[in-house]
């Protein structure tokens, strides 16, 4: 698996494709904010098929949960 370094504001303007390249081609993104690495975009293995559950404790829940009833929340695991 290869590991690429990209700035945060570089993987704020192309998100979906470093997303795309992490699922699709097994690469890792190391995000750096002013030269210190502070985020991941990693694949996940594909043999987890893990639920992840709800914390319906969390304000931000709460409002879509108001917006958008039905809505599914899904959190991704820790990658670090």
């Amino acid at each position: 698996m290869r590991t690429v370094s990209i700035s945060v504001t570089e993987a704020s303007r192309n998100f979906s494709d470093y997303v795309n390249r992490a699922r699709y081609q097994g690469t890792t993104f190391l995000l750096h904010k002013n030269g210190i690495a502070v985020a991941r975009i990693a694949p996940v293995e594909r043999n987890t098929k893990e639920k992840l559950e709800i914390d319906a404790d969390s304000s931000a829940e709460k409002h879509l949960a108001e917006d958008a009833p039905g809505a599914q929340i899904l959190y991704l695991p820790d990658i670090w």
